[in-house]
C-alpha cells in the first residue's frame, strides 16, 4: 500500500498533511530553542551562585584549612564544573539539533514544494487536453449535424419535382461535402479522444502515484530525521552524564571525607597559646605575722594576685613586627610563615634576576634583539629587592631562633616534660635550614588524581589523562590553575577543576 495507489485522489489531503509534518519540525526546532534557554540560564544562575558563596581574602583562605570549610569549597567548584555541563548540553543541541534540523527543514520545503508544482502541472497537462477534446467533440457534433442536415436538404430537392437536375446535383455535392466535413471531425474527435484516454490513464496510473510517491518517501524520511532529533535530544544530555556523575560523586566525597576530629586537632594547633595553667594560690596567714607595736603595711603589703594575661581582654597587647606580643606558640607559627613567605619572594626574585642576566647575555649577543643598558634599571632594582629579601629573612629567622630558645629554657624551669617536645622542633628547624643550603628541589605540597583529561597546548601547561596521580607543587591562588609534577618528571600549570586532591 502507498500513497499512488491508495491515495491517487486525494491531492488536498496529502498537500495538508506534509505542510503539518514540516510545520511539526518548526514547533520541535522551536521547543529545542527554548530548551537551550532554559539550560544556558540555569547554568548562568549556577556560576552566579558559586561565585557568590567562594571563599575570598586572607581570613577566608585560613579557614579553608579546616576539613569542612574545604570541603564546602571543593562542592562550589565541582557545582561550577557542573554549571559547564550544562552549558555543554544547550551548545550541542543548539547545534546539533536547530542548526541541523533548520538546514534540513528547508530542503525538504524545496522538495516539497517541487512535487506539488509537478502534480499540478500535470493536472492542468490533463484538463487542457480534456478542453480540447470537449472542443473536437463539439466541432463533430455540429458538423455532423450541418452533414445530416444537408442530406435531409439533398433528398428534400431530389424528390422535388420542380427541381431541375442542376439543382439536384448541387444539392447532392453540398451533402457530400458536408458529410465528409463530419466524417475528418469524427476521425479528429476519436484520435483526440484516444489521445485524452491515455494521458489520462498515464496520468492516474503512472504519472501522480510517482509524484506521490515521492512524497510519500519525503514525508517518511522527514519523520525518521525528526525521531532522530527526539533522540538526540537524550543523546546529548546522555554524553555528559558520565562527568555530571562525577561531579555529583565530588560533591558527596567532599561531604564523606570530614573529619570533624581533625578539624578540632588544627584549630588547637592554631591557637593554642603554650602558656601554663596558673597554680594554686598560696594560703597568706597575716594573724600570724600581726604585731601590736609595730606596723608593716608600709613594708610588707599583701600580695595581691595578677590579672593572668592569656586570659585578659581588656589590655590586648599592640602589635609588634617580631610578633612578641603573641603567645609563644602563635608567635613561633607566625614567624615561620612569615619566613617561608619571605622565602618564596626571595626565590622569585633571583629566578627573575637571572632570566634578566640572560637576556643581557642575549642582547650583548645579538644588538637587534634589543639594548643591554635597557635591562639596567630593572637588574638593579631586582638586586636590591634581593639584597632587601634576605635582610628579613636573616632578622625573622633570628627572632625564629630567639622565640625557640626562649620557650626552650622557659619550659626548663616551669615543666621538664616540654623541654623534648620544644627540642624536637628547635632540631626540626635546624635540619630544615641545613635542607634549604644543600637541598634546592621542592618538595610536593599534597597528591591529587585527575578526574578528566586535559590536552596543555599553550605555554607553561602540561597533558593530563584522566585517572592519573599527580603530586601538587603550588596550590591554585585563585586564578583556576595549579602546578603539579607527572611521575615523568614533566611539571607544568592545569586546570584545578580538571582534579581532585587526595587526602
Amino acid at each position: 500500500m502507498d500513497w499512488g495507489t491508495d491515495l491517487w485522489d486525494q491531492y488536498d489531503v496529502i498537500d495538508k498533511h506534509t505542510q503539518s509534518g514540516l510545520d511539526l519540525v518548526e514547533r520541535y526546532i522551536k521547543f529545542v530553542k527554548e530548551r537551550t534557554e532554559i539550560e544556558q540560564s540555569y547554568a548562568k544562575q549556577l556560576r552566579s551562585l558559586t561565585k557568590k558563596y567562594a571563599k575570598r581574602g586572607s581570613k577566608e583562605e585560613q579557614d579553608c584549612r579546616f576539613m569542612n570549610h574545604a570541603s564546602f569549597q571543593e562542592i562550589l567548584n565541582e557545582l561550577n564544573d557542573y554549571a559547564g555541563q550544562r552549558e555543554l548540553i544547550a551548545e550541542n543541541m543548539m547545534m546539533g539539533i536547530c542548526v541541523e534540523l533548520t538546514k534540513y527543514l528547508q530542503d525538504i520545503k524545496s522538495e516539497r514544494k517541487t512535487h506539488l508544482s509537478d502534480a499540478k502541472k500535470a493536472q492542468q497537462n490533463l484538463e487542457s487536453s480534456f478542453k480540447h477534446l470537449e472542443s473536437t467533440k463539439k466541432r463533430f457534433a455540429k458538423e455532423w449535424a450541418e452533414a445530416d442536415k444537408a442530406t435531409q436538404q439533398s433528398d428534400k430537392i431530389e424528390n422535388d419535382l420542380n427541381a431541375t437536375k442542376l439543382d439536384v446535383e448541387k444539392a447532392k455535392q453540398h451533402a457530400h461535402a458536408r458529410t465528409h466535413a463530419a466524417e475528418e471531425c469524427r476521425n479528429d474527435y476519436a484520435a483526440q479522444l484516444q489521445k485524452y484516454n491515455k494521458e489520462q490513464n498515464f496520468f492516474y496510473y503512472t504519472e501522480i502515484p510517482q509524484i506521490f510517491n515521492k512524497m510519500q518517501d519525503m514525508d517518511e524520511r522527514r519523520i525518521r530525521r525528526l525521531a532522530e532529533g527526539y533522540c538526540q535530544f537524550s543523546d546529548i544530555e546522555k554524553k555528559v552524564l558520565p562527568i555530571i556523575s562525577k561531579c555529583l560523586e565530588g560533591i558527596s566525597s567532599a561531604g564523606v571525607k570530614i573529619q570533624e576530629k581533625q578539624d578540632s586537632l588544627l584549630f588547637i594547633e592554631q591557637h593554642k597559646s603554650g602558656f601554663e595553667r596558673p597554680g594554686d594560690v598560696e594560703f597568706e596567714d597575716y594573724t600570724q605575722g600581726i604585731k601590736p607595736a609595730t606596723s608593716d603595711s608600709s613594708l610588707n603589703p599583701p600580695k595581691v594576685r595578677t590579672k593572668l594575661w592569656p586570659f585578659s581582654k581588656k589590655h590586648k597587647p599592640a602589635a609588634t613586627e617580631d610578633f612578641s606580643h603573641l603567645p609563644p606558640e602563635q608567635r613561633k607559627k607566625r614567624l615561620q610563615a612569615k619566613i617561608d613567605e619571605i622565602a618564596k619572594e626571595l626565590q622569585k626574585a633571583q629566578d627573575q634576576s637571572e632570566a634578566l642576566e640572560k637576556m643581557k647575555g642575549v642582547y650583548e649577543q645579538n644588538a637587534q634583539l634589543g639594548d643591554p643598558s635597557s635591562l639596567e634599571p630593572q637588574i638593579t632594582e631586582t638586586t636590591q629587592n634581593i639584597g632587601r629579601l634576605k635582610g628579613e629573612l636573616t632578622k625573622y629567622e633570628s627572632w625564629l631562633s630567639e622565640a625557640v630558645g626562649g620557650e626552650e629554657s622557659s619550659n626548663t624551669i616551669n615543666n621538664n616534660s616540654q623541654h623534648g617536645i620544644v627540642g624536637a622542633d628547635q632540631s626540626h628547624n635546624i635540619y630544615t635550614e641545613f635542607d634549604d643550603e644543600f637541598d634546592d628541589v621542592e618538595p610536593p605540597i599534597g597528591q591529587c588524581a585527575a578526574l578528566y583529561t586535559f590536552e596543555g597546548n599553550s605555554e607553561g601547561t602540561i597533558s593530563i589523562t584522566e585517572g592519573e596521580l599527580l603530586s601538587v607543587m603550588e596550590e591554585d591562588k585563585g586564578d583556576g590553575w595549579m602546578r603539579v609534577l607527572r611521575a615523568s618528571g614533566e611539571e607544568g600549570y592545569i586546570p584545578s577543576s580538571y582534579v581532585k586532591v587526595t587526602p
